[in-house]
């Protein structure tokens, strides 16, 4: 047999037309000696020879036809069986049609059936069989190893894993992993209660309930969620259940990343964040991601940061004209510029390095390009960084989004989007109060009669994995075995995916008339002591005792809990992620005076004057009082 295995694939492929040839004769044969068992079968093959000549090459060109010598064999699943039913009813009906055709004696019909019965249950089964043996003689050294008296060294062992989620995706990653030597799946657990005690790929299911035992039992060492269809509510209960377990917790990829391509089923990875928040994603609009980006110029300022960066990719499956890249630092531009040469090599780009202070460099731009729409993410966001930098903080915050939006206006931009954030609702920051400050800026803008671009702001929170932000720290942290640090333990924030927030921000930027504050519905509040918490469990430590938390104090600047809205209701869109606000204004003629006054004292460095200017522009701004720094562990 290994002789047979070491031949080459097309020898190996012309060995199994031989073996089919031998089927359809054979069938033929035994239905004849069946069906006329009182006659000799001489007589019967003399009587139906000229109908026998016909049988291998009609039989065999309609299976050919139809494709059953396309599926791989080691690969062969139960589509076999329907395309081998087929094959064997198309290829009787037309041995009568040639039959009848050359004029020879045409099998009798009962002969035919009993025929095409064998011929089915021989191609299917020889199919079958080279795919067992194949697998067997895949995992043959796997199974010796298991066997070998001789116990192996811990780092050679095989790591115990458990599959959660017996379904399709379960059995896939099982049948990838049976040829992976560092892995071992010892058992399946399922939440339906119908496939307990039953077997798949020859490892039994057990309910979730058991998987405590089951991992003392088995010394395993991990559990891969394989329920990439699960609802992410479903999702998030499944992973607190897990929490506390000794094990490690990863993932298959969810539909969605399968159906983009961006990854494969058998690709395994570490629970991410959003797993955890158990966020619905609402399918977008794509109407509503077209009108703004399709066949038009745009441009979009911090291309190279975490949320200019992934409107670049949203807007370039769009089929934009012309997308511009703007950006002040050299590498993330470089990054995001190189990224999209390679992935959509088809889009026109120009990436040009800037500031949103520089009026005439964007002026040159906008008109060169004849830019029909604007996404402004370019901003400082780091808040203890802004309130140590305050003056620098204005003019790139706030300056920036006035000088930009001006000249967006004067070229004859379009559309102009501007990426806000929820703190700029009542700062206790300069963070948040330079982004008002952007907001009041554009609404002011927008309310003048002569203004031709349409202006219109939208507010979110926190995005998941962004440069500096919390998860990845985390991340880090734990990795690297250090303690976590927490600011406080009743943090809470809102989290949203960076790719859910750009393509909101689209459509959110189709929806605006002119001055629009928009809010997108950023879930629940997460408690951010918790999501550490998790994140350790799910790393298959224990906190406390493997990977500490530090309570560190809140740092200059940084609020308790984030909001998405200064006074009044939210009002709803024709999107349900999306919502209106109500925002309070300031008409441009009494705006512009406070403006050049903020900007000069930002100019001349003055701290106390600086933040004096900020609360008259900004009522609702309240510096938050200095924290003293604290730390402690938890023992949680």
């Amino acid at each position: 047999m290994k002789a047979i295995l070491s031949l080459p694939k097309r020898i190996r492929r012309y060995l199994l037309f031989a073996i089919d040839s031998a089927i359809f004769l054979g069938a033929t044969c035994i239905a004849l000696n069946l069906r006329f068992e009182e006659l000799p079968l001489t007589e019967q093959l003399t009587k139906y020879q000229e109908a026998l000549l016909l049988v291998i090459p009609i039989k065999f060109c309609i299976f050919y036809l139809l494709g059953m010598y396309r599926p791989l064999l080691r690969h062969t699943g139960t589509e076999v069986l329907w395309l081998a039913l087929k094959s064997v009813v198309f290829s009787e009906a037309m041995l009568v049609g040639f039959s009848w055709l050359l004029d020879v004696p045409v099998l009798p019909r009962s002969v035919q059936i009993i025929s095409a019965l064998i011929t089915w249950i021989g191609v299917v089964g020889i199919r079958f069989s080279v795919r067992q043996f194949l697998m067997f003689v895949d995992t043959a050294p796997k199974a010796q190893k298991r066997l070998d008296r001789v116990p192996l060294p811990d780092e050679l062992k095989p790591q115990r894993i458990i599959i959660y989620g017996a379904g399709a995706a379960g059995f896939q990653l099982s049948q990838a992993l049976l040829r992976e030597s560092a892995y071992e799946v010892v058992a399946f657990v399922d939440d339906d209660p119908e496939i307990h005690g039953r077997l798949l790929d020859r490892v039994p299911i057990f309910s979730s309930l058991m998987l405590r035992s089951l991992i003392d039992q088995h010394d395993v060492t991990m559990i891969l969620l394989a329920v990439p269809s699960a609802k992410p509510h479903e999702k998030r209960r499944i992973l607190r259940s897990l929490k506390g377990l000794p094990v490690k917790v990863k993932t298959v990829p969810s539909i969605s990343e399968i159906v983009t391509e961006r990854v494969s089923i058998g690709q395994i990875r570490n629970v991410d964040i959003s797993d955890l928040l158990g966020r619905e994603e609402v399918l977008p609009d794509p109407s509503l991601l077209r009108i703004n980006v399709t066949d038009k110029a745009v441009l979009v300022t911090g291309a190279g940061g975490s949320i200019g960066s992934e409107l670049c990719r949203q807007i370039a499956q769009q089929n934009p004209k012309l997308l511009v890249l703007y950006e002040l630092n050299e590498f993330a531009l470089y990054s995001i510029d190189a990224e999209l040469a390679e992935t959509y090599p088809q889009i026109s780009r120009k990436a040009h390095l800037g500031s949103v202070t520089d009026g005439d460099r964007l002026a040159e731009i906008f008109q060169k390009y004849e830019i029909e729409t604007v996404y402004h993410a370019a901003a400082y966001k780091h808040v203890p960084l802004v309130e140590s930098n305050a003056a620098q903080g204005i003019i790139n915050n706030a300056y920036g989004t006035m000088v930009t939006a001006q000249t967006a206006d004067r070229c004859g931009v379009d559309t102009f989007v501007l990426i806000s954030t929820d703190k700029a609702v009542r700062p206790t920051n300069v963070m948040g109060a330079t982004k008002r400050i952007a907001e009041l800026v554009l609404q002011a803008l927008a309310a003048k009669p002569e203004t031709h671009t349409r202006f219109v702001m939208v507010r979110f929170g926190n995005v998941l994995n962004s440069n500096g932000s919390v998860v990845p720290r985390f991340k880090q942290q734990i990795a690297a075995g250090k303690p976590i640090t927490l600011t406080h333990p009743e943090m809470t924030r809102y989290f949203m995916s960076i790719p859910e927030a750009s393509r909101l921000v689209i459509q959110a930027g189709a929806m605006g008339q002119g001055g629009d504050v928009f809010l997108l519905d950023m879930g629940e509040p997460v408690r951010i002591y918790d999501l550490a918490v998790q994140m350790i469990e799910l790393s298959g430590l224990v906190p406390g005792e493997d990977i500490e938390i530090e309570i560190t104090g809140l740092r200059p600047g940084e609020k308790l809990y984030e909001e998405l809205l200064i006074g009044g209701d939210a009002m709803p869109t024709n999107h349900p992620k999306i919502f209106g606000a109500r925002e309070a204004m300031i008409s441009w003629e009494d705006l512009e005076p406070m403006l050049d006054q903020l900007f000069v004292t930002a100019y001349q460095k003055n701290p106390a004057k600086l933040r004096s200017v900020l609360q008259t522009l900004v009522p609702e701004y309240t510096p938050a009082k200095k924290q003293t720094s604290s730390v402690s562990r938890s023992t949680h």
